[in-house]
């Protein structure tokens, strides 16, 4: 019988590669997939809004005769908002209000510098003009991820924001539309699917065409952000969803065990690891997750989860640990120790780190205040969470003096003489005596 999860000891000889197979993940490309999103975005590119009407119907089951009528008002997103039960609003409204305080902290002005000889040099940051925002609809309804996508967007001066979801059968999720209230989106229509990526993407007669489509998706989804980018940015493509717990066993096994409860129930091919040096505490750990599974709701999802891609792994001590956690470049790392701040001081690749018993990875889903738009499946090696600069956009400013030309124009003109590129060369000559 198959283990609830995974047991690996990082002293064994086969260690490496039993841990590299476990991380292993290959999005892979589904040729149905493809072959389905490439023809519905060469559909709305050619014929627009009529294509988009088309697929909302055929996938959504909803019929509409023009745009409009796939349009929900302001008024209507902020008819949610005052229809929430109390409770949820003021939480709602206050991780909104953490989410924009840690994300103005982000925002960079323009700069630049006199040389001596009179040569300014500079920076000039703008935002984008137009973001898209998709957000899933159905039963995948995050309103966190319209607060965590929308609010860096709207922090970076970015002057609209077009939120698109999609309404399967005409239902529309309350606390997503309460959801784009608080954070400030500018427009939501009630289309989803690739098709919602290609409008978007290419602009129909009803949709302007974005600078940037950010959000989370299904395959579908995803596939059709790939295919776009180019034509326009996107966030990334996320992978599945990811934990790794660094405790020295001072910590509560059922904290623990629910902590990896909490990624893993996300989806089947989620990946929550442990490591700990003490044993002991990977049993209590263990027998923690087997008397709690049976009580969580998606316990079939968490079962698959922690058996197929799962781990607690027993490490040497706490550097190894360490080591281990940058080789993984987890997108969730959270260090459960008495010496959290010294081990986090070596951490060099994680999306977010949480430090100490109480900083659970839940939190920063939802409120803490860091975006939960994190770099999965390695990618945290070269990639950052999702924020501000991720909707603006640096230009450089270079405005040379009479002085400033002579000194740069004979650099560049030899350069440019040693690249065999005389165009250039001559351009930077022509203002070394230059009378005027």
């Amino acid at each position: 019988m198959k283990p609830v999860i995974n047991r690996l000891d990082a002293r064994d000889d086969g260690f490496p590669a039993t841990l590299r197979r476990l991380l292993a993940f290959e999005a892979g490309e589904d040729a149905h997939i493809e072959q389905a999103v490439a023809g519905i975005l060469q559909n709305v590119r050619e014929r627009g809004d009529a294509a988009v009407l088309e697929y909302t119907a055929e996938f959504d089951r909803l019929q509409a005769a023009t745009m409009q009528d796939l349009e929900i008002t302001p008024d209507e997103c902020a008819a949610a908002l005052s229809a929430l039960e109390p409770a949820r609003r003021t939480a709602l409204e206050a991780a909104a209000h953490r989410v924009r305080i840690y994300h103005e902290r982000q925002r960079t002005e323009s700069w630049q510098y006199e040389e001596a000889d009179g040569t300014v040099l500079g920076q000039k940051i703008t935002p984008m003009d137009r973001v898209g925002l998709y957000v899933p609809g159905g039963k995948a309804a995050y309103p966190s991820s319209v607060l965590m996508n929308a609010i860096p967007a709207k922090v970076a001066g970015v002057a609209e924001v077009i939120m698109v979801t999609p309404t399967p059968d005409g239902v529309r999720n309350p606390l997503v539309l309460a959801a784009a209230a608080v954070a400030g989106v500018d427009r939501v229509v009630a289309i989803g699917g690739a098709q919602a990526v290609g409008a978007l993407a290419y602009g129909t007669e009803s949709i302007a065409a974005v600078d940037k489509i950010v959000g989370p998706g299904n395959a579908y989804v995803a596939a059709a952000k790939r295919r776009v980018f180019g034509t326009v940015g996107i966030d990334m493509v996320a992978g599945p969803s990811e934990i790794l717990i660094i405790c020295d066993g001072s910590t509560p096994a059922d904290w623990i065990a629910m902590d990896l409860f909490s990624q893993a129930e996300h989806d089947e091919l989620a990946q929550a690891i442990l490591l700990c040096p003490d044993a002991d505490f990977l049993e209590q750990v263990q027998a923690s997750i087997e008397r709690l599974l049976p009580t969580m709701p998606r316990a079939d999802i968490l079962r698959k989860s922690l058996a197929d891609r799962g781990a607690l792994i027993h490490v040497r001590d706490l550097d190894e640990a360490v080591a281990i956690a940058n080789d993984i470049a987890p997108e969730h790392l959270e260090i459960s120790t008495e010496n959290a701040s010294e081990l986090a001081a070596q951490i060099r690749h994680a999306g977010a780190i949480f430090l100490g018993r109480f900083s659970s990875e839940a939190l920063g889903d939802y409120c803490a205040g860091p975006n939960h738009v994190l770099p999965t499946a390695r990618t945290a090696r070269f990639s950052s969470p999702l924020g501000v600069y991720d909707f603006q956009k640096r230009s450089s400013i270079i405005q040379v003096s009479r002085a400033g030309a002579i000194t740069l124009g004979a650099i560049a003109a030899e350069l440019a003489d040693g690249e065999g590129l005389p165009a250039h060369a001559q351009s930077a000559r022509y203002r070394l005596n230059s009378k005027t």
